[in-house]
């Protein structure tokens, strides 16, 4: 049975054999210089043991910025339960939602709360901390293992005229069970990891892998002065001892570089505004970036002045986190907004419309945007459509779409882009016009902006047309990746995006653009090159091998993991070395996060590289254990379990995860190949068809699903399946070339033409599609 299902696989699958890469290439990557790359600060200068003293230390010298602080979000960020800080009401209040209870009181000074506990049942506890300041603030609970956890239930800080004054549940109406990773007190909600680093100063985690408990520190609850300014200590030495001008950092360890004096040209009602001087790396956005942002840590030895690619991983322009055309969708914050504006390529920076310690905006509303751009020209009909009058939409409500988090707190998209209904029309993203005029249709608007401009729409950010039809499988979106990535007028986060979406589309041409993004003067998109380079074989793989010395330590930890399991004798000798520190700074990288089954898991791939089986092994059952739910790495660990012939325990530990959670797709999609492989093809044609009914977004399962079903020798019922995914998943290839087989053999050469026709544009570079197409149109 196993046999006739690896022959079904055989007769089904074409593969397309990989293009060798010149050795020019190699050569011409090998000898780049760092000149090539933008210039970063790979060292940030060290003055010493810097101390954290408080934001109070910093009050006699800078009393404004400190009043100003003193009310900010950032000053209220966090805060232990106390009656200034808690803002929820806890005169004995009981809720009810979504069939969902709590109970808020106090117990003399004490914070309590009555819910359902990890077990299931409702238990007293006590709130330890409160949670940000408006429009909604969040509790926690301490556990005895030093985990904090944010509660479900938050408090609506609005008035009750806005609807707030209020106990909701964050998460909204959904039901979740005590044991879903979600729940209150499991992972998905646990604020050592989750939030602790964006709402301290001077963050340590301290999470003890062995014990599996966190003794957490920080020097300041609340994002304090030093939060943003790094360690105080010597500076206020500095100061207190004369404030000498002979150090230019005033005792700080580095201070985020401000370039040369920025002189604006203010837009009149001709000209545009314009800014006489670029952007230095390391600047004041980078400092937000650090938390406003989507993004992962992978060091913790940040400092004013440095890249955010030093210490962190920000997220690519994800389909799940953001539309096509880069519009925030989940909850990603601003950075990678921003980072995709015109503004931001032309030098603006956060600290030019917000004041950095109150955070306010430098005037209200619109009106901020006058400070560049001159109302006599924006402020009338003739620009936005709508005549000058008291409710007529503005600036922000114009080119700043907004969307509500959290149930309750409304945030602007920071790209400033331009209204796009034609784009809702053809890609499906949504349209600022429409929020307004909800009672119409995006035609509607479409017709009427291009009444007020003309047909051709300008705009900064230019690529939703290229994810939505290479997301779709249409072969135009393959071209369009290919012109994005390469693209130097666009922004750094949608090429590196491109690259990653190419890994779909393979070819010689995406192996060229890939190898000429390794080049590119953003690490990100470097980045981003060299991880499309796994799975391929050594030879093509160390094509990266320079970028073991990269000055981003995103790239350099990238391009340790793909080349961990290089002998090093096949480096050049100055880069031997570089191998060896670029793979502990991806273990350093990892071991940041060992709390979470994502970086065990990663761990465990890399012990696989390196052959070391049984720590990989550890890693994986250590992953388990933190998210027993965790199907994509029981899925992994189920192959290791595979080769090392334990194919009754990778049964075992799979059908462990589905007890927990039946509908992981990854971990009954697992267990269905588990069970061909022990020769069970009824029970597997079970697991696999509820595999592709759990996540029919992953085409491969459906595909799978199809062979076992002709295997089984259930050829009607394959094809059924084959054609619907087909019709989900039109750049599939796998499956469009069993469906070109198949027509084949029944000789139906309509069919095939179609089939063949599809293929060769899917898949250009391989001529056995063109030959199969020429021969059914003859």
């Amino acid at each position: 049975m196993l046999r006739d299902l690896s022959r079904a696989w055989r007769q089904w699958r074409f593969l397309t054999p990989w293009l060798a890469l010149v050795l020019s290439a190699f050569i011409l990557t090998a000898i780049r210089t760092q000149a090539q790359i933008a210039p970063a600060q790979r060292d940030v200068r060290d003055a010493g043991p810097a101390r954290h003293v408080g934001s109070q230390a910093c009050t006699t010298c800078h009393a404004s910025q400190s009043a100003a602080w003193a009310g900010s979000h950032h000053a209220h960020a966090m805060d232990h339960a106390r009656p200034s800080s808690m803002r929820g009401d806890f005169a004995d209040r009981t809720v009810e939602e979504a069939g969902r209870r709590a109970r808020f009181f106090r117990d003399g000074e004490v914070y309590r709360v009555n819910i359902e506990g990890a077990d299931g049942r409702p238990a007293d506890f006590t709130i330890s901390h409160s949670l940000g300041w408006e429009p909604l603030q969040q509790y926690l609970v301490t556990f005895p293992d030093g985990r904090l956890q944010v509660l479900p239930w938050a408090w609506d800080t609005r008035s009750a005229a806005d609807g707030g004054q209020r106990w909701f549940l964050v998460s909204g109406a959904e039901a979740i069970a005590p044991s879903d990773s979600r729940h209150w007190t499991r992972l998905q909600q646990n604020w050592n990891h989750m939030c602790a680093e964006c709402h301290t100063t001077d963050l340590r985690k301290g999470y003890d892998a062995r014990a599996d408990r966190f003794e957490t520190r920080w020097s300041e609850l609340a994002v304090g002065c030093e939060a943003c300014h790094g360690p105080a200590g010597l500076h206020v030495s500095w100061a207190r001892s004369g404030a000498s001008a002979a150090d230019p950092l005033k005792g700080f360890a580095a201070v985020a570089p401000a370039g040369p004096a920025r002189h604006w040209t203010p837009a009149t009602a001709e000209t545009r505004p314009a800014v006489t001087t670029g952007r230095p790396a390391g600047d004041s956005v980078e400092t937000c970036a650090r938390c406003h942002s989507r993004r992962g840590q992978i060091a913790a030895d940040w400092r004013p002045g440095r890249p955010l690619t030093e210490t962190h991983s920000p997220v690519p322009l994800a389909a799940g986190l953001f539309e096509h055309d880069g519009q925030m969708k989940d909850e990603v914050f601003n950075d990678h907004s921003f980072k995709q504006s015109l503004m931001y390529h032309r030098g603006v920076s956060c600290t030019d419309c917000h004041d950095p310690h109150s955070g306010r905006l430098k005037a209200a509303g619109a009106a901020v945007c006058s400070q560049c751009h001159a109302p006599a020209r924006f402020q009338t009909a003739a620009h936005s459509g709508h005549a000058d009058r008291a409710g007529a939409p503005d600036c922000i409500s114009c080119h700043m779409p907004a969307r509500t988090y959290m149930q309750v707190d409304r945030r602007h998209d920071h790209s400033f882009r331009i209204p796009r209904p034609d784009l809702t029309i053809s890609t499906g993203i949504p349209n600022t016009c429409q929020a307004c005029h909800g009672d119409r249709t995006a035609l509607w608007a479409a017709e009427a902006v291009e009444r007020w401009h003309g047909p051709v729409r300008k705009g900064f950010q230019t690529y939703a047309t290229a994810f939505h039809e290479a997301r779709a499988g249409e072969p135009s979106g393959r071209d369009a990746l290919l012109r994005l990535a390469v693209d130097p007028a666009a922004p750094a986060l949608a090429r590196a995006t491109a690259i990653g979406e190419l890994a779909a589309w393979p070819g010689a041409q995406t192996d060229a653009v890939g190898l000429r993004a390794l080049d590119d003067p953003d690490p990100q998109v470097r980045a981003a090159a060299i991880r499309q380079l796994e799975g391929l074989p050594r030879e093509r793989r160390l094509v990266a091998a320079p970028l073991l010395d990269d000055p981003s330590r995103l790239v350099r930890i990238a391009a340790g993991f793909l080349l961990a399991d290089l002998p090093v004798e096949l480096l050049p000798p100055k880069l031997q070395p570089a191998l060896a520190e670029a793979v502990a700074a991806y273990v350093a990288a990892q071991e940041l996060d060992l709390d979470r089954p994502e970086a065990r898991a990663n761990r465990a791939q890399l012990h696989l590289k390196q052959g070391r089986a049984e720590e990989a092994e550890r890693d994986y059952r250590a992953a388990l254990r933190l998210d027993p739910t965790a199907g994509l790495i029981a899925a992994q660990f189920a192959e290791l379990l595979r080769r090392t012939g334990r194919e009754d325990q990778a049964e075992a530990m799979l059908r462990s995860v589905l007890a927990v959670d039946p509908r992981s797709g990854a971990a009954l999609h697992a267990l269905g190949l588990s069970l061909v492989r022990q020769k069970r093809l009824p029970e597997a044609l079970g697991s696999l068809a509820q595999a592709s009914e759990a996540e029919p977004g992953n085409p491969r399962y459906a595909f799978v699903h199809a062979v076992a079903l002709r295997s089984a020798g259930r050829a009607q019922q394959a094809r059924s399946v084959l054609e619907e995914n087909l019709a989900r998943h039109p750049g599939h290839v796998d499956t469009a070339v069993a469906l070109l087989h198949e027509a084949l053999q029944n000789r139906d050469h309509g069919r095939a033409a179609q089939l063949a026709k599809r293929l060769t544009a899917l898949r250009p570079d391989d001529r056995r599609f063109e030959g199969i197409s020429r021969d059914l149109n003859r």
